[in-house]
């Protein structure tokens, strides 16, 4: 997870761009043929995708950017925590 690159995509892409990615790269992580390194770099840009859409969601219902940014990060160090 990387913040930088959540704020990138989601200031950049329509959730519906970000919907349509993610779904080419959980598709590409089906193949019989990935690596392991090819499952790592994917899993890293889906989680940040993912990152994104959340964050598109909570400005939508009123949150600021920034708070919107920091609350997906607790969200994932909290469940790496766990």
């Amino acid at each position: 997870m990387k913040l930088p690159v959540i704020r990138q995509f989601y200031q950049n892409q329509t959730p519906e761009n970000l919907e349509k990615t993610l779904e080419v790269l959980e598709s590409f992580t089906e193949f019989r043929g990935t690596t392991e390194e090819d499952l790592n770099v994917a899993g890293e840009i889906i989680t940040n995708i993912c990152g994104a859409l959340e964050v598109h969601a909570n400005v939508q219902n009123g949150m600021s950017e920034k708070d919107a940014l920091n609350s997906f990060a607790q969200k994932v160090l909290g469940s790496i925590d766990k």
